[in-house]
């Protein structure tokens, strides 16, 4: 997947500026494509080059005018043909599995101390990630909003965002655990 396919999923919803389509991908987006803000703004110039978004200028009053972005018709069928494709398998890299696999060779403490912060990291994003299902099926329930809702497809991605969190946060407070109670049996090299 390359960064355009999650730009324009992004605005699949409306006309948005750079600036709100980068605060979308810092909320909603991230939880399955992380991307920095001048990432968004040279994608959406290239977009805009290649005819899948069009840009417009929002004249404003008090604040510096804005550009705002939708999708076209040709953005529109790159996604589709993006959709029809086989996705790659996803996989983990992550520097924090691979100082657990060497944990048994080198100081645990830093190790631990990165798990615990990793720990709060994921929990916190887990409140965020709750607050905005409720806030995209609104006052129904969610087997309600399942069944009937006329968005669910960030729905969807945000339900998997929150079950890789809690299980990130989950993972990393037993390793840290585990750790601890390991640390003063002999059973690790000094």
């Amino acid at each position: 997947m390359a960064l355009r396919h999650a730009v324009l999923a992004a605005l699949l919803d409306g006309e948005y500026s750079g600036y709100q389509l980068a605060k979308a991908f810092d909320i909603g987006v991230a939880n399955f494509w992380h991307a920095l803000p001048q990432q968004v703004y040279a994608e959406l110039s290239k977009l805009e080059q290649d005819g899948l978004v069009a840009g417009r200028e929002v004249v404003q009053e008090t604040r510096p005018n804005k550009r705002v972005f939708r999708v076209t018709g040709a953005g529109l069928a790159e996604l589709e043909a993006f959709a029809a494709a086989t996705a790659k398998a996803s996989f983990i890299r992550d520097d924090l599995l691979v100082k657990v696999q060497a944990v048994d060779r080198v100081d645990a403490g830093p190790v631990i101390d990165e798990l615990e912060e990793r720990a709060a990291t994921a929990a916190a994003k887990t409140e965020i990630l709750a607050d905005l299902l409720i806030r995209l099926r609104g006052p129904v329930g969610e087997e309600e909003f399942l069944r009937d809702g006329e968005r669910i497809g960030p729905y969807l991605t945000c339900l998997r965002g929150l079950a890789f969190e809690r299980d990130n946060r989950d993972w990393c407070l037993r390793t840290a655990d585990v750790l601890r109670g390991r640390a003063g049996t002999g059973d690790r090299p000094s």
